[in-house]
């Protein structure tokens, strides 16, 4: 077992584990630095830590807490954010490239949400925020402790590296630097207790994501519990969550539990968060600062233990300048972010998922091994997408259901990806009389430009990005379809008063959608609304 370090400098004091026997014999014997340069808290942390068995060492401030570190040998060390002279930041970059398994847990105040981000991004274990409970910091320093003996016992098989020919994490699959980077995150903030925040397009694998996190980290375990935050109007939502005590309302003829509670010492994912209502937004709020809350009609308070996951496909950073979504709430959310990538943008790993969906399937289907041909394989690489994973998922298990024989061809391709412009059926009839073609295309390309920047939030650079061609162009189109300029922004913030997170892209506008410019009068010839447009 480690050892603190002998011979300790003039800032540094060892603690005397005492006689008490610990209150969890898991931490009986291990050794942890305490790096603060509040004397009070160095001494909370110390007597708590000895009351569960640890050997504690102390350091007043950062220098002391290097050169502790350097001499001894520890299990986990508690490291204060602010501090005068060498702060904790400085100290976490010292140790972690001294020793990368050694799991560093910030102690950070309230409020301090970007330096928490910054803390993980720099490799940082997990943190405490101020105030905290015993039950907190025990928690913590045990998963710490049990990380650190995985990683540094040999057993290559529990340490959340990723191997550089890896195509799978979890549920998730991926060949590419994208999803590589994914992995990378993922394997990096599950051992943590972080909020995890998981944006992308419907059908990219949030949940997936949410379920890696959590099979990877000391929580796996537990309960993973989700709730589709969408499906409930408020009351039932809220009750959903917190649960009721006897009486709270009609119908609530006995107590119930909510999914905090099922979830006390597990993870909870929120899919969708963006659709939590407003005031629910409060109470999850209080959820995630304090661990704590109350049943509906109850009066007492319930503490929780829960690791929080949120997935949305919407920009919550807009919502929150709409006013339809907390900022207090998002900041609490985005400690750390992972975002997925749609699958137009990984074609390459289309034949790894096309590869593991025949295999599902045909297994289920007693089909035996399958296989496309190539002209099949090319339809679905070359296609957009715009339902992403879950739509490939869906149109191999059509074809595997439909197949006669092991080879599958392009004919069992839908139409819908063959040819995604037609969307299956004719987009507009030519009369006997013709149409004026140049004026038809006119009509269509400044209804996709306006689509476009509707999908963008009237930014142009994102509009442009979505039609695949350079800002200039598009800005060029605009100006010679007449389409007005208070419907784009070229970028950077629009309005005043708004609130714009550092890095963001400003919120999309409030007014309603602006009506579609016909150049023509020919607007019934051609329709681009969502699905049906080969945008998609």
């Amino acid at each position: 077992m480690s050892a603190v370090a002998s011979n300790p400098g003039p800032d540094v004091a060892v603690a005397d584990p005492g006689a008490d026997p610990p209150r969890d014999s898991r931490l009986a014997g291990t050794a942890v630095l305490v790096v603060d340069d509040e004397e009070i808290m160095r001494d909370v942390l110390e007597s708590l830590l000895v009351s569960e068995g640890c050997r504690v060492q102390l350091a007043a401030d950062g220098v002391a807490g290097i050169e502790a570190a350097r001499d001894g040998r520890f299990d986990a060390v508690l490291l204060d954010v602010m501090m005068p002279g060498v702060n904790g930041m400085d100290v976490l970059k010292t140790l972690r490239q001294r020793d990368p398994n050694l799991p560093v847990i910030m102690v950070t105040a309230y409020g301090t949400t970007q330096t928490v981000r910054d803390a993980m991004k720099g490799g940082a274990f997990d943190f405490i925020e101020k105030p905290f409970t015993n039950e907190d910091v025990v928690q913590v320093v045990l998963n710490a402790v049990e990380h650190h003996r995985q990683v540094t016992g040999g057993d290559d098989a529990s340490r959340p590296a990723i191997d550089a020919n890896a195509t799978r994490f979890g549920k998730l699959l991926g060949t590419g630097d994208r999803m590589r980077g994914v992995f990378e995150l993922v394997a990096r903030a599950a051992p943590s207790r972080a909020t995890i925040l998981v944006t992308g397009e419907s059908g990219t694998g949030k949940e997936l994501v949410a379920q890696a996190v959590h099979e990877h980290s000391p929580r796996s375990d537990r309960p993973f519990v989700t709730v589709n935050s969408g499906s409930l109007p408020p009351d039932l939502l809220e009750s959903n969550l917190f649960g009721h005590v006897k009486g709270a309302f009609t119908g609530a003829v006995a107590p119930k539990k909510g999914l905090f509670e099922l979830a006390d010492r597990g993870s909870i994912f929120f899919d969708e968060i963006g659709a939590v209502p407003l005031e629910t937004q409060a109470k999850l709020l209080r959820v995630i600062q304090e661990r704590e809350f109350m049943r509906l009609g109850g009066i007492d308070t319930v503490r929780v233990d829960v690791r929080i996951i949120a997935a949305t496909n919407q920009d919550l950073w807009a919502m929150v300048a709409a006013g339809q979504f907390r900022e207090d709430l998002y900041y609490r959310l985005h400690v750390i972010t992972v975002d997925l990538p749609p699958l137009r943008e990984r074609r390459g790993d289309i034949p790894l998922l096309v590869q593991h969906f025949l295999e599902r399937f045909g297994e289920e289907n007693d089909k035996g091994e399958l296989e496309l041909t190539p002209e099949a394989l090319d339809l679905l690489v070359q296609y957009h997408w715009p339902g992403n994973v879950r739509e490939l998922e869906n149109v191999i298990e059509r074809a595997v259901v439909l197949a006669t024989s092991s080879v599958i061809d392009a004919d069992l391709v839908p139409d819908t990806v063959r040819m995604p412009y037609s969307r299956g059926r004719p987009e507009f009839d030519i009369p006997p009389e013709g149409v004026p073609f140049r004026e038809v295309i006119d009509d269509m390309e400044a209804r996709l430009i306006v689509r476009a920047l509707e999908l963008a939030g009237g930014v142009q650079k994102k509009a442009a990005e979505l039609l695949h061609m350079k800002p200039t162009t598009l800005n060029e189109m605009i100006k010679r379809h007449g389409i007005p300029a208070g419907r784009t922004r070229s970028g950077g913030n629009a309005g005043s008063g708004s609130p714009t997170a550092p890095g963001s892209a400003p919120p999309a506008p409030r007014s309603a959608a602006p009506s579609t410019p016909t150049t023509s009068g020919l607007g019934r010839l051609v329709d681009v609304r969502p699905g049906r447009s080969g945008t998609g």
